[in-house]
């Protein structure tokens, strides 16, 4: 699954260390899911997309095999 966190964070001057915080989760692990490494759990997901003012399908590109 493909995402637009490492896009949407630039846009808003989000450093990785302050999201991660934000989200309760290590730096690393924004690091995977911004490269494609880790895939969130739906929790994550959410939180990601509330914190970012958008919804789950705006942040997070499904694609099918």
């Amino acid at each position: 699954m493909k995402n637009r966190i490492e896009e949407i964070r630039s846009e808003k001057g989000i450093r990785q260390e302050e999201f991660a915080r934000q989200m309760g989760v290590s730096r690393q692990t924004i690091s995977s899911l911004e490269n494609g490494r880790y895939n969130p759990s739906i929790l994550l997901a959410y939180k990601i997309a509330k914190y970012f003012g958008m919804t789950i399908e705006e942040v997070f590109i499904f694609e099918e095999d």
